[in-house]
């Protein structure tokens, strides 16, 4: 199958995949986005779609899984920020007060850190700090998934070495 006999079946499919994608998000807006996501995935890896296997349902695969990682960033993206509801006016006063000075060394420290690590350990781990799954590194820096989760494991381990103190002054103020 050529690309462009790929991409007009591509577009028979742009019907289902738009009611496919309502069931999941329940939105019309964010069905279209979901697949535009699937489209453009469809499209960058035609070479790994194996001819005489089923389109519809490789391109349903793909859209689940896109669904997938991406609410699974969203909920580990608002997981990480508290919500205007949930801190109260002393608490408020209190993290602004010592934040403001506090944050600043830390921060200072974190990208000390994180200058340490070579590039072939920064890369992959910054890459999966900003959301991306472990095969997305893989297939971007065309390295294998297990070279990816080694890189990423040393990387913290040198990461945690050089930011122990935090994590002593980070318990001793939960205790």
């Amino acid at each position: 199958m050529t690309q462009l006999q790929f991409n007009h079946q591509l577009h028979d499919y742009s019907g289902s995949l738009q009611s496919f994608a309502l069931n999941f998000t329940k939105d019309v807006e964010d069905a279209n986005d979901l697949v535009q996501d699937t489209m453009l995935k469809a499209v960058t890896y035609y070479s790994k779609f194996k001819e005489g296997t089923n389109l519809k349902g490789w391109l349903f695969t793909i859209m689940r899984n896109t669904f997938i990682n991406n609410y699974r960033r969203m909920v580990k993206t608002n997981t990480l920020i508290t919500q205007s509801e949930d801190i109260s006016s002393a608490n408020l006063h209190y993290s602004a007060t010592r934040n403001d000075v506090e944050s600043k060394f830390v921060l200072g420290d974190i990208h000390k850190a994180l200058a340490t690590l070579q590039p072939e350990y920064y890369v992959p781990f910054i890459k999966y700090f900003e959301g991306f799954k472990y095969h997305e590194i893989a297939e971007e820096l065309d390295i294998p998934i297990g070279t990816v989760k080694t890189r990423i494991h040393v990387a913290r381990g040198i990461l945690k070495k050089y930011l122990k103190t935090y994590a002593k002054d980070l318990a001793s103020t939960e205790a």
